[in-house]
């Protein structure tokens, strides 16, 4: 199915695995394939899209954190309203990886909104 690369594999996987693996656990799996494979451009696509969607779960967790703790200073009701919100936006998280995880698997080039173009320019560098 990916035809872009595959044949420059330096980690030993196919390259639907390795781009599968760069979503588990996101930055951390991601930096870990981009210095594997330094030439399949499919797989460090994969791996700078996990890069940035880790980078940016964990910036919304912090932001989140910190909107619900001055909002609860300010309101119990804002809080509330917060928190309800904030419990929305975990499940799209989720949701968002195991797409990733298998449109990557299935060989797929699926780019996350905002993050894919980005993503896209630092796999072509």
């Amino acid at each position: 199915m990916v035809t872009q690369g595959s044949s420059n594999q330096t980690s030993g996987l196919a390259p639907n695995v390795a781009s599968m693996l760069c979503y588990v656990c996101t930055f951390i799996t991601g930096i870990v394939f981009l210095v594997l494979e330094k030439n399949n451009k499919e797989v460090r696509f994969h791996a700078w899209q996990a890069i940035f969607f880790g980078i940016a779960a964990l910036g919304i967790q912090i932001i989140v954190s910190v909107m619900g703790a001055i909002l609860g200073a300010i309101s119990s009701l804002l809080a509330s309203l917060f928190s309800i919100l904030a419990m929305l936006v975990w499940p799209v998280f989720f949701v968002l990886w195991v797409i990733c995880l298998i449109k990557a698997y299935n060989g797929e080039h699926y780019h996350l909104p905002i993050i894919g173009p980005l993503a896209e320019n630092q796999a072509n560098k």
